[in-house]
């Protein structure tokens, strides 16, 4: 079973628009919702679902609104809140930003968003590029000609129109690979892994179908081919148009891609990975008087890469005030704010060291409060280069008309949680 009603709250409680979906809970359940989050809240007990009776309340903030499904059943929860997410992301394609304002300005565009999305609680067409095609932020404008539903609704295919023509057919394929890394303050790496996700752009005519190949370690070893460097990945998570039981029997990722951008695949590779900009930092500090900071950063990749737009943030205490820079590269400036300097280095070679030095003055009168060490964090991104070597084989295009496409591949590996802790 799925919900029974969809609300959308401001931040006191207040109903900004609602849709009944079952009429199986009563609409004035929703009153008890603020005072349940607020009590749980002093209790530190928080939980994404929260029950009143035999009422039961699952909820996402974002930003400045609430997202509330209702329902008196044993409800498939990660459903619900795989719906409220795409409800989310749905909003954000129509609207930009989703905010309080976005939904007052535009009430006939959600109500019908929540009909479509929706029905007798069950998640239907969900894909905001098959709904932007008959509803329109135009609702005055509609002409009777465009009122009918496209067919794609009703289609097999329900994430791709028919009928689409291009003059040039290209589709560009991103490997967008992410690092999370937690140095600790001796310097050895204590968890490390790699986040990936394979991103296309399609524009291509027609029903296309295609075919990807990656350096997958189970499909070189059933096709007796280790040769190479290949690659494991875990956690592999498809977008609904790739045919998951051609994938399941001999690894081959074929699928009718939808038109324009979307998220073909992500991925996890569980490895040890050597961090790619390695810090090392001194950060002395001599009471009522002075800190100095000397931090050190190192590109632990090949020579002929460049990691772009490298920030380094070092924290420095919160009392800290009159700084004083020094730095072999880049700029380097004191974030109030933030607690932190943000040392920023446009273009980072690989194999090359770079230094940065800070001073700052601490009051006279000593910080009561005892503060913790945050660690250093950074943030880079290397185009045409993936840390764990995956790489696209081949791409075959085959469509009915028998027309060339161009298919273009582009690596790029950026920091995700990237942190080294430090002694100071």
């Amino acid at each position: 079973m799925s919900a029974s009603a969809i609300f959308v709250l401001d931040l006191k409680g207040k109903v900004l628009i609602c849709r009944n979906y079952k009429g199986d809970v009563d609409m004035a359940e929703i009153d008890h919702f603020m005072p349940l989050l607020m009590q749980h809240e002093e209790e530190g007990l928080l939980s994404p679902v929260m029950s009143h009776g035999n009422v039961h309340f699952m909820w996402i903030k974002h930003s400045n609104l609430y997202l509330v499904a209702t329902t008196n059943k044993n409800s498939n929860a990660s459903l619900v809140y795989s719906f409220l997410y795409k409800l989310v992301e749905v909003f954000k394609e129509y609207f930009k930003e989703l905010e309080e304002e976005s939904i007052q300005d535009n009430f006939v565009v959600v109500y019908e968003l929540l009909d479509e999305l929706m029905d007798f609680g069950f998640p239907q067409t969900t894909d905001s590029k098959i709904l932007q095609e008959y509803i329109t932020q135009e609702g005055a404008k509609l002409e009777v000609a465009k009122s009918k539903v496209p067919t794609t609704v009703t289609n097999a295919v329900s994430w791709r129109s028919e009928g689409i023509k291009y003059k040039k057919n290209e589709v560009f394929i991103d490997v967008i690979e992410s690092i999370n890394v937690l140095v600790n303050a001796n310097g050895s790496v204590m968890s490390s892994d790699i986040v990936g996700s394979i991103k296309l752009k399609t524009m291509l005519s027609g029903m296309p179908e295609l075919r990807l190949g990656l350096n997958d370690r189970v499909l070189f070893s059933l096709t007796g081919r280790d040769k190479g460097k290949t690659v494991m990945m875990e956690d592999v998570k498809f977008h609904q148009c790739v045919r998951l039981s051609r994938f399941e029997s001999d690894r081959t990722i074929s699928f009718i891609p939808p038109d324009g951008e979307s998220e073909l695949m992500s991925y996890r590779i569980n490895t040890h990975v050597k961090p790619l900009i390695w810090i090392e930092s001194v950060i002395e500090k001599f009471s009522h008087s002075r800190v100095e900071i000397m931090v050190k950063a190192k590109g632990q990749f090949k020579k002929q890469s460049v990691a772009n737009n490298v920030e380094v943030r070092v924290p420095v205490p919160s009392d800290a005030d009159s700084p004083k820079f020094k730095t072999s590269t880049g700029s380097a400036k004191y974030v109030p704010e933030k607690n932190l300097v943000m040392w920023t280095i446009k273009s980072f070679p690989g194999g090359k060291e770079f230094l940065m030095r800070a001073h700052f003055g601490l009051p006279s009168v000593e910080n009561e409060e005892l503060e913790g060490k945050p660690p250093i964090t950074v943030k880079f991104e290397i185009p045409y280069f993936t840390v764990s070597g995956i790489q696209v084989r081949y791409m075959k295009i085959i469509e009915k008309s028998g027309y060339q496409a161009l298919p273009w591949v582009r690596y790029i590996t950026q920091s995700g949680d990237y942190q080294l802790r430090t002694n100071a």
